[in-house]
């Protein structure tokens, strides 16, 4: 693909601004495949989906969504180019913005993102050494096993004496009939006796005792699990509050795009609609955003500082364990972006190693 007028500008806060224009005659060679794949889902009487002609396709949507289709895919194609070409380190989600578009003429675009601000690392290597020095003994008291237990008991009986919530209960029923559950709780409502038949309903358990063990053993497993967390977090925090790092708007906002899509999807596991739990907790996604601000600064400049010790350290992840992870993920979510996907498996993969990497400094 040859772009014609590439400009590049360097802005403030570790961002560019690069302004280029495609070819009317390479913009227009995306049509065809735009034209088939919107065509997929258009019903026309006598057509098959995707076998729309293209005539019938614009008088059906126009011809603007479909300039905007073929935009869309000639500047994700362009884009990567323009990044390899002028070596910029490019990060986070670009803003993309049309600023020429028209049949039978070429296609202009401005696209503002972030690059990877320099980052002058502290000791990290002595960071961990000091944080993995401080060792805490991971325990468990019996009374915590014994909670637990009481604690689903209490919700086997729950489940056995309470109504389940209707498919389109409100947000307010919802949480009001949680409130009242956990106020019933004080009437003492009866429990169910902890025997071996009992704890066989709970899963593969031979006996209490067998459950208790196994009990015990997942308990501590998962105290460690949160220790080790912590530790890590800790390790990284020093090492942010040593390191210089100018942290790009465009980073702090995707991060908290991150936890918005995150924070949605627990609320939807919850069974509720996000838009009326809003309404409940008066409160609007700019509020949440301003709360979390914070937070998505700290993870930002955390995922940089990571990236940074990869890049020193040369720690890569294996092609096959990137594409099996990728896999897994995009069977498991099917509607989500391949290269968004894969793009993630690389991240958290990578994380993961430079961790391993400076526990075993420490």
């Amino acid at each position: 693909m040859s772009l014609a007028n590439v400009e590049i500008k360097s802005l403030e806060n570790s961002e560019v601004e690069i302004k280029a224009e495609i070819s009317s005659e390479e913009f227009e060679q995306y049509r065809d495949q735009v034209v088939r794949r919107l065509s997929v889902n258009i019903e026309v009487p006598g057509f098959r989906k995707g076998n729309v002609p293209e005539k019938i396709l614009v008088q059906k949507i126009g011809e603007m969504p479909i300039l905007e289709e073929m935009a869309e895919t000639a500047i994700s194609h362009a884009y990567p180019k323009i990044l390899m070409e002028h070596k910029i380190d490019a990060i986070g989600r670009p803003e993309v913005n049309i600023t020429k578009i028209a049949k039978g003429s070429s296609l202009g675009f401005s696209i503002k993102t972030a690059v990877m601000p320099e980052v002058k690392l502290s000791d990290y290597k002595k960071a961990a050494q000091e944080e993995m020095a401080k060792k805490e003994e991971v325990t468990l008291e019996e009374k915590e096993v014994e909670d637990t237990i009481a604690e689903i008991r209490k919700q086997r009986a729950h489940v056995i004496t309470a109504d389940e919530p209707e498919e389109n209960t409100s947000v307010s029923d919802t949480l009001e009939e949680k409130s009242e559950a956990k106020n019933s709780a004080s009437k003492k409502p009866d429990l169910p006796e902890l025997n071996d038949e009992f704890v066989k309903t709970l899963g593969d358990f031979k006996s209490v005792e067998d459950f208790k063990k196994k009990l015990r053993e997942n308990m501590l497993k998962e105290k460690e699990v949160k220790a080790a967390q912590k530790k890590r977090m800790a390790i990284i925090k020093k090492v942010i509050t040593q390191t210089d790092i100018t942290l790009p708007p465009i980073i702090v906002e995707s991060e908290l795009d991150k936890m918005m899509a995150q924070f949605q999807g627990d609320i939807a596991r919850m069974g509720l609609k996000f838009d009326e739990y809003l309404k409940y907790i008066k409160k609007t996604t700019d509020d949440l955003r301003k709360e979390w601000l914070a937070d998505a600064i700290e993870r930002a400049k955390a995922q940089l500082v990571l990236h940074k010790i990869a890049v020193e350290e040369k720690i890569t992840v294996p092609e096959e364990e990137i594409e099996k992870e990728t896999k897994k993920l995009v069977e498991y979510y099917k509607d989500a972006s391949p290269d968004r996907a894969r793009d993630y498996v690389v991240t958290v993969l990578t994380n993961e190693a430079v961790f391993k990497f400076l526990e075993k400094e420490g």
